[in-house]
């Protein structure tokens, strides 16, 4: 599915930034919302959006037509959704094959998880569009998560850290089974207590999995795991091993 890959452009401070004014919401609960919902990425290492597809959604969106033959796609209960990652983009593709536009409404994109059937209140005109944003890089997938925030007056429980009321609103009435107002509250602590993402170092990391090299994770923080696939890149290119990250190392990693 060649058409949802792009750049896989990391976030940027600009794009965090445009993000913060827009939902006015600090810096700590954004990333507290994105490490509940993408572990902190918004992409897959193939450089196509995270996403979910939800076949309850594709169900009430086709008024339940292709129920009885494809269930696993299309059904009125929430479920059957199989691994994560890659594999969400094979149920999307045979939904596709049935109605395009009800398919790309009834998944959830990028680093928030924004339902393609939100497209409007996420700051789109249609759907075609919001997943073009979602596939052009994480500036967007954030912008458009901060309009639906801020549309849906969402920011104002992010700023009084009412966590089990976000999470209601924002991840359905089934929040507390995946413990997500708690989650929330856990990465908050840890961000307002602590460090937040590096934005470079981040960027690096992402950049490191397209390449097929883990980081052991998308958090931001320069720490062993990060340093030891720096010098494994750097020694695969033939460049000085250093497992520092500098703009000689950013050159070769966005080639």
């Amino acid at each position: 599915m060649t058409d949802f890959c792009g750049n896989g452009t990391p976030l940027t401070t600009d794009g965090l930034q445009a993000a913060e004014c827009c939902a006015e919401v600090g810096l700590a609960e954004i990333w507290s919302v994105f490490s509940v919902e993408t572990s902190g990425c918004g992409f897959l290492t193939d450089k196509r959006p995270k996403i979910l597809f939800e076949r309850h959604i594709f169900s009430r969106l086709t008024n339940g037509e292709y129920d009885a033959k494809h269930p696993d796609i299309s059904a009125p209960a929430a479920g059957g959704y199989g691994a994560s990652g890659a594999y969400q983009y094979g149920r999307l593709a045979s939904a596709i094959q049935l109605d395009r536009e009800a398919a790309l409404q009834s998944a959830s994109w990028g680093l928030g998880q924004i339902m393609g059937e939100n497209f409007n209140e996420a700051g789109f005109d249609d759907v075609e569009t919001m997943v073009a944003q979602m596939v052009s890089g994480e500036n967007a997938q954030l912008l458009g998560v901060a309009t639906f925030l801020k549309r849906n007056n969402l920011d104002q429980l992010l700023q009084a850290h009412n966590w089990s009321g976000f999470a209601q609103r924002y991840n359905g009435p089934d929040y507390a089974a995946n413990n997500y107002g708690g989650l929330l509250n856990h990465f908050y602590q840890q961000y307002s207590n602590g460090k937040l993402p590096d934005l470079s170092v981040r960027a690096a990391q992402i950049l490191l999995t397209y390449k097929g090299f883990s980081p052991g994770g998308i958090d931001g923080i320069l720490g062993p795991n990060t340093i030891n696939a720096v010098k494994s890149f750097q020694s695969s290119e033939g460049i000085q091993v250093t497992g520092v990250i500098d703009d000689n190392l950013m050159r070769f990693l966005s080639s």
